[in-house]
């Protein structure tokens, strides 16, 4: 028996029509290239990856996101969630009428008492709208006015795994598709040289044990290959094998691919399997990194005053500094989504010490990718997303000193900063209870999180779904969710 045959006799009608569409797209840019090329246009200047039809929904305020994600929970009550009146409470038990039987990790539930740990780190107010940063992000805090910052985001998850899951796809269980993955999906490339979600995990100060990155957290689940995320290695080659073989210069390499091309087109024009266009697509999108990775990663032509901007770490291949800078070079060439992912935020004990190195790694960092992107007229068009998985506990685990503190996971509560395309800046929205507890004004979801930054990029949250096991998959989930339409501009 044929396998082609047997798997084109048992192709399912939605198969058939996916396939056909994609095929007969392939049909009519061969049709056109010749007229194109005839009108002094190129197949270079052909998007690689075009937006779905009808994409954006709306017109957007961003065309482009960088996400900053701290990885491993960074203190809400130690950076933006100011609580002054817990002096008072120092080591003592947090009110049984506070955790109201809410669920814990193993990692405290043993423990016989819950005594208050108040932050360490003196807060003062910055900004126009006097907003309450800590010690911590001297340099955001500076760049208040820019940012909405909400306290009461909160989430399902209490341990890091599920919670990055959910965070990045919008579902605890593993296998969905990323963020990254479903604006590449939806909006597209506007840049053909380079993938439309660029992926970045830089080293951290820190000396605690970090959590694995899974790469579900950039992945495209079960959307098609071609929409995940690229990651970028922060050592050696950005790309592995980026370079030709020794004896093979660019024309054979681009001879080769014309002929594997025609290769694949012919397997697919018999099986009819899409990951076969992907082949196709990623190989082509390799052959043209050749090129502007090198260009990318070539940080000589910034000037002193932009790389000041950074801090002194920048021209460290690998830090968060540099990682911010490459996110500012990969914003202004049109790059979909760029994510950074910085670990080592998870401080069950030493929490003061190893905050301080994180704090240190990315304040200034931060700060300085969004003076670049204002002083360039990228902010308006970028939106830049600050955020952990959860928050953490007002209560110390393990021992509490005059000096030293540690805080378990704490998925109730924690603070969140955006800027940039579609936000409003100086806002503060939501609010905690006197223990940072629990929410007690404009609660925020994980899926009103997505709604709202998918919004701001022209993308109708409800409308963005791709059929997977029977469902209409979405990013938002299937529970209720809103655009926070406070912190928008």
């Amino acid at each position: 028996m044929n396998p082609c045959h047997d798997y084109l006799n048992h192709l399912t009608r939605r198969q058939f029509f996916a396939g056909a569409g994609l095929a007969m797209g392939g049909l009519a840019l061969n049709f056109l290239a010749p007229r194109l090329r005839g009108a002094g246009v190129t197949s270079a200047d052909l998007r690689l990856h075009p937006a779905l039809p009808g994409f954006p929904h709306f017109a957007p305020k961003a065309k482009r996101i960088i996400y900053l994600h701290m990885n491993g929970g960074p203190s809400q009550l130690d950076t933006f969630d100011y609580k002054p009146g817990l002096k008072k409470f120092f080591d003592v038990e947090l009110p049984e009428s506070v955790r109201a039987g809410q669920r814990i990790t193993t990692m405290t539930s043993g423990q016989t008492r819950f005594p208050i740990a108040p932050s360490l780190f003196k807060f003062a107010q910055y900004g126009q709208n006097g907003t309450w940063v800590s010690e911590l992000l001297p340099h955001t805090a500076k760049m208040v006015d820019d940012l909405a910052i909400v306290r009461s985001v909160h989430t399902n998850a209490i341990n890091h795994d599920p919670a990055c899951t959910f965070l990045m796809t919008g579902s605890e269980i593993p296998g969905k598709a990323s963020l990254g993955s479903w604006l590449s999906y939806g909006l597209g490339s506007e840049n053909n040289n380079l993938p439309a979600f660029v992926v970045l995990t830089p080293k951290w100060s820190s000396k605690a044990v970090a959590q694995a990155l899974f790469t579900r957290m950039w992945s495209s689940g079960f959307l098609p290959s071609s929409h995940n995320g690229v990651a970028l290695r922060s050592q050696g080659d950005p790309v592995l094998f980026l370079e030709n073989p020794e004896g093979v210069d660019r024309s054979a390499r681009r001879a080769m691919l014309d002929s594997l091309a025609k290769l694949n087109q012919l397997g697919y024009e018999r099986q009819g399997d899409p990951e076969t266009l992907t082949r196709i697509a990623q190989y082509e999108m390799a052959f043209r990194m050749q090129t502007s990775v090198p260009d990318l990663t070539d940080f000589r032509n910034e000037s002193p005053a932009t790389l000041d901007l950074y801090g002194p770490e920048v021209n460290q291949p690998g830090t968060f500094a540099a990682s911010c800078l490459l996110a500012r070079r990969l914003a202004e060439r049109n790059v979909r989504v760029v994510q950074i992912l910085h670990r080592g935020w998870d401080q069950h004990g030493n929490l003061p010490g190893d905050h301080r190195l994180q704090c240190k790694d990315t304040d200034q960092a931060c700060a300085g990718l969004l003076t670049d992107l204002k002083q360039r007229g990228l902010l308006e068009d970028t939106l830049v997303v600050w955020a952990g998985e959860f928050g953490r506990t007002v209560y110390s685990q393990g021992t509490l000193t005059d000096t030293d503190y540690g805080r378990d996971h704490h998925p109730r509560c924690f603070s969140v900063w955006l800027a940039g395309g579609g936000v409003k800046g100086g806002v503060v929205y939501g609010e905690t209870d006197e223990f940072s507890y629990n929410i007690v004004r404009d609660p925020v979801s994980l899926f009103d999180l997505n709604a709202t930054i998918l919004h701001c990029l022209g993308v109708d949250h409800s409308r963005l779904k791709f059929k997977f096991q029977g469902l209409d998959q979405r990013l938002s989930g299937v529970e209720p969710a809103e655009v926070v339409k406070a912190i928008l501009a």
